[in-house]
């Protein structure tokens, strides 16, 4: 390898290097700071190694009238719902645009697909103003309903893949006999496997760390999720660092777990996302 192209490559990962470390210190500073006391915190800097390790954050957060894991199981069962959710009905609703031949349809889905231009500031007044008046403000349903009926993004990655699924197949199941539903049941969703995987892992990460509409539709500690109890850990006056870097690596915590088990599945959704 000539000099040149040696120092080409070092100055590769040395970008690359600075990247992860700019990456993952975040992490490792909310870790550290998670395992500190406060007068710790306060006294030592802060990317200080603590001396020594403590409990006590952690202890202090699934104790007394904190409960944090009231949130985590809340957060999972609306996470659970999402995901159902959107995966049902973003793939019915995906398969009718992209194979069922219908007046309009092209319009419709593109219409449909405008709404991702529109922030979510702007429909959460009229969201609340609706779910108040039916009665869902504070409750489980009110978390999950405007969630739960597919998503712009999930029908527009869904479509798009089950355009690629090759016609001959469709039409040799149609020639046997299937109708729309059997076909979609037993063609289109066992070779949509990767791109299933792909919004499931999508759908729990954005779920999981959802946070404004959470804020806004509940109060209490009924139904507050990981993000927003972590929240409502800092007071106007207190900031207690230390207790809600220990809720934030608590709330990291089955996102990693995530991560370890469903690793290559991962890895070829963002290769999908990117690709197709």
């Amino acid at each position: 390898m000539t000099f040149p192209k040696l120092l080409k490559n070092a100055g590769i990962y040395l970008l690359l290097a600075l990247g992860l470390l700019i990456t993952v210190a975040p992490f490792l500073l909310s870790l550290m700071t998670a395992f500190k006391t406060p007068s710790q915190f306060a006294n030592q800097p802060a990317l200080s190694v603590p001396n020594p390790f403590t409990g006590e954050n952690f202890s202090a957060l699934f104790s007394g009238d904190r409960n944090f894991i009231a949130p985590v199981v809340v957060t999972a069962q609306v996470v659970v719902a999402v995901v159902i959710g959107q995966l049902v009905f973003s793939v019915l609703a995906a398969y009718a645009f992209a194979r069922v031949e219908f007046r309009f349809r092209d319009g419709l889905f593109w219409i449909y697909l405008g709404t991702l231009m529109v922030p979510q500031v702007v429909t959460i007044i009229p969201l609340y103003t609706m779910f108040s008046q039916l009665g869902l403000r504070n409750t489980f349903w009110g978390l999950v309903l405007p969630f739960l009926f597919g998503s712009p993004y999930a029908i527009f990655l869904l479509r798009e893949y089950f355009r690629s699924i090759p016609e001959d197949l469709i039409s040799a199941a149609r020639l046997d006999g299937a109708g729309t539903m059997r076909i979609l049941w037993s063609v289109v969703i066992p070779l949509s496997k990767p791109i299933l995987s792909t919004l499931t892992i999508i759908t729990v990460v954005s779920h999981w760390n959802n946070f404004l509409w959470p804020l806004i539709i509940t109060s209490g500690k009924t139904w507050q999720t990981v993000t927003v109890a972590t929240a409502g850990l800092q007071t106007q006056y207190n900031g207690n660092w230390t207790l809600v870097m220990a809720a934030t690596t608590v709330a990291m915590a089955p996102l990693l777990i995530l991560f370890a088990i469903f690793q290559k599945n991962i890895i070829s959704s963002i290769a999908i996302t990117g690709f197709k």
